[in-house]
């Protein structure tokens, strides 16, 4: 039996990259899929090479920045197929800028489509999902959440999706849905627009390497996962840490900021925190992913 022989998912940002390979293996894999991307025409060409090889697809240009379309896009599942059993929120958006000179259009179209376009499909998914008694749901997150350089607004929305996830896992497993994130690193048209990006990920890390993480994660093969954030970047697979609270914990009745200094000047500076990705690289690993202005 295949991976997901009967189940029937949605991916969004199928049109080409991550999402295009997602859903033709999801489509090996056994699944009956809606191929979602904003751009229809993209859509329907994935579609296509899904409907070749015999697979079960419709495909959606939707928006799903959009939480009226979102909710048609799983309406779309549901009529065509019977059911939702997977989501992937695959759809997003990327860009480079230092802080002042962001554009605070294009700030808010990246947090539209990354963090409340998340939210709206995942939404209208549990609901379909609680109702048929379970599910799974796969977000996009990315390694940029622990902090790049120029990267400010899009590792904000890939830090919040993170975020979501751990909450979601918890608030939806007595429904029986798990929820986990995947972090890819795929050599994609997200990563030929930036330099950096092309120096730590060469040509053969396709985004076909990385499809068969999700569909593990979507699958009932990963039943009891959940609220996990996964890495891959085609060699190398691993659970990304959740954020905890570090000891020592001092504690006062009341807290004054000479109190507070003195707790930093004391005790906190030796346990600050390295920031940021490269931060936490060793010094021979950082050239992959420091913008080469900023070497």
């Amino acid at each position: 039996m295949r991976f997901l022989d009967g189940k029937a998912v949605v991916i969004t940002g199928a049109g080409r990259g991550l999402g295009e390979a997602f859903a033709l293996h999801a489509a090996h894999a056994g699944a009956a899929v809606v191929v979602n991307d904003i751009d229809g025409d993209l859509a329907e060409r994935t579609a296509e090479n899904i409907r070749a090889q015999g697979g079960k697809v419709v495909a959606s240009g939707h928006s799903v920045a959009d939480p009226a379309k979102a909710q048609e896009i799983i309406d779309l599942c549901v009529r065509e197929f019977g059911a939702v059993h997977g989501l992937i929120n695959n759809a997003g958006l990327n860009y480079e800028a230092l802080p002042w000179d962001e554009e605070i259009d294009q700030m808010r179209e990246l947090v539209e489509v990354n963090v409340l376009g998340v939210m709206y499909m995942g939404v209208a998914a549990a609901r379909q999902m609680r109702a048929q008694g379970g599910g799974s749901i796969v977000n996009v997150s990315s390694g940029a959440h622990l902090g790049q350089r120029k990267l400010g607004t899009y590792a904000a929305s890939k830090g919040a999706v993170a975020s979501l996830t751990y909450s979601w896992a918890l608030d939806m497993e007595e429904a029986g849905i798990r929820v986990n994130a995947l972090c890819p690193l795929a050599h994609t048209r997200m990563v030929w627009k930036s330099e950096r990006s092309l120096r730590a990920c060469p040509p053969d890390r396709t985004a076909s390497r990385i499809a068969p993480v999700a569909l593990f994660l979507l699958s009932d093969r990963a039943h009891g996962i959940t609220g996990q954030v996964v890495r891959c970047n085609g060699p190398q697979l691993h659970i990304v840490g959740q954020p905890y609270f570090k000891a020592p914990i001092l504690e006062r009745d009341v807290w004054d900021s000479e109190g507070v200094e003195h707790a930093f000047n004391e005790v906190f500076q030796a346990h600050l925190e390295p920031y940021g990705l490269e931060k936490r690289l060793p010094p021979r690993l950082r050239k992959w992913i420091v913008p080469a202005t900023a070497s």
